[in-house]
């Protein structure tokens, strides 16, 4: 399994990323957590709360199209992973934000920007996990 360095790109998604969520803070007063925003659009506290959070989602989900259209071309998106494999995978994510309070992007971009200690505690976890689970996937699994 191949890790492609892609910094530009890399910087320009974080820029647009980071620029989203203070445009939501500044208009709306609201964190751009993508899982909170995502569990507010499957329960709506208001008819208002639920036009920013689909107008979000389906901002991320079209964003290939957007790509498409700049370059010509879908992004390739290769998974070398099988659907239990996905649908397991998610479901522990989905325990993790459950219990951490929050996402990689809610803590990471918005926690960390708010000098919040829970989040920078969150990041630190975030991090050290994923680097133990590649570690593991790449050298003791053989992936």
């Amino acid at each position: 399994m191949e890790t492609v360095f892609t910094p530009f790109q890399s910087l320009g998604g974080g820029m647009l990323i980071g620029f989203a969520a203070v445009l939501l803070m500044a208009f709306l007063g609201r964190i751009m957590g993508a899982t909170g925003i995502l569990a507010g659009l499957i329960q709506p506290d208001s008819g208002s709360e639920f036009a920013w959070r689909a107008a979000l989602v389906a901002g991320m989900v079209t964003g290939p199209l957007a790509v498409m259209w700049v370059t010509g071309s879908m992004p390739a998106v290769q998974v070398p992973l099988s659907v239990p494999m996905l649908i397991i995978g998610g479901f522990l994510v989905g325990i993790g934000v459950t219990y951490g309070s929050g996402c990689t992007s809610g803590h990471g971009v918005c926690g960390l920007a708010r000098l919040s200690p829970r989040s920078a505690v969150a990041v630190v976890t975030f991090m050290l996990t994923t680097g133990v689970t590649v570690f593991v996937v790449r050298h003791v699994l053989g992936g």
